[in-house]
């Protein structure tokens, strides 16, 4: 892309969605979490204000999921992550180009601040880190880091004794796991354990997770683990073509006393090595990242995972 290039920038709109999803397929660190059909499910609870750039020609070469509230810009309060989305086309100095736009832009609509959370390197299909230059160069300060421990699928990765002694004997006690078609089959155990153990309630209901299966039929897995016929565990893995990252890990007390998410965790990693690069627990964090939940991810580095920070920035404008 050459440097005298000027960029335009719109606001999206619902009828821009096929011209999204279209682009979006071709981004270097593409998510289907970025999909309009993945986005809009909780629509009504943000205020959208995700962006298309585009080139004096018309032709697009970013976006940038996004929702506005009390005058500051998210991208985005109600995706994992967010930030520019990119093909191979857009070079470094593209990119710096492309936040000076951003800022004239929202200044213009009375927008105070950005908050941008960064992309994790495990999703990058191709090298995609432009964007931390440029927040660099336009004096971002990093705010808040979480830390997520994840599993390299292609290299030599061991657990721990007392993982390997776990699993062995659940396979030998009969327990068995296996793929549902519908998420909400597992929601209740899902349920009553963020209830009992986090007093807290699923980020999707039934109703949703079942939906966003239905769109995502090949994205969206979930599994049930069973005792003496009775469910005990459940994982829900959102998947891109290289990572499977465990979006909900449940098991009830039952499940607790014969630590039959170990076996529920082996059965995933397995299952992951035939076709994924990467195997995600997820961010064991609270508190804007100042507290790190020791045992949790204790618990999730004795499968050989190490770590991968999630990074969020703010710009004043």
């Amino acid at each position: 892309m050459k440097e005298d290039l000027g960029f335009q920038i719109h606001k999206y709109e619902a009828s821009d969605k096929n011209i999204w999803n279209e682009f979006l397929l071709k981004c270097k660190n593409y998510h289907f979490m970025f999909n309009r059909d993945f986005m809009e499910y909780h629509a009504d609870r943000f205020e959208d204000f995700s962006l298309i750039f585009k080139n004096e020609k018309g032709k697009i070469v970013a976006l940038l999921p996004g929702n506005i509230e009390d005058n500051i810009f998210y991208s985005h309060q109600g995706l994992t992550f967010g930030g520019f989305l990119i093909n191979r086309d857009v070079h470094a100095s593209d990119m710096l180009e492309l936040f000076t736009l951003l800022k004239i832009y929202l200044k213009q609509k009375n927008i105070d601040k950005i908050i941008y959370k960064c992309i994790p390197v495990i999703y990058h299909n191709y090298p995609a880190q432009e964007d931390l230059y440029a927040l660099f160069r336009n004096d971002a300060k990093l705010y808040r880091r979480d830390i997520s421990v994840s599993i390299d699928l292609n290299e030599e990765y061991s657990y721990s004794e007392s993982k390997r002694r776990s699993v062995n004997k659940l396979k030998k006690n009969g327990v068995s796991c296996e793929e549902v078609d519908q998420p909400s089959m597992v929601w209740g155990v899902i349920r009553e354990v963020l209830r009992q153990h986090h007093n807290q309630q699923p980020v999707h209901n039934e109703d949703e997770i079942d939906l966003l299966k239905s769109r995502f039929p090949n994205d969206i897995r979930a599994y049930k683990c069973c005792l003496d016929g009775n469910i005990v565990a459940a994982a829900v893995t959102f998947e891109t073509e290289r990572v499977v990252h465990t979006q909900y890990l449940a098991s009830n007390d039952k499940g607790r006393e014969n630590k039959v998410l170990d076996y529920v965790i082996d059965y995933l990693i397995d299952k992951s090595k035939k076709n994924a690069k990467i195997f995600d627990f997820g961010t064991s964090n609270e508190n804007e990242g100042q507290y790190l939940n020791i045992g949790l991810i204790d618990q999730k580095e004795r499968f050989g995972a190490r770590g991968i920070v999630h990074d969020y920035y703010s710009i004043d404008l």
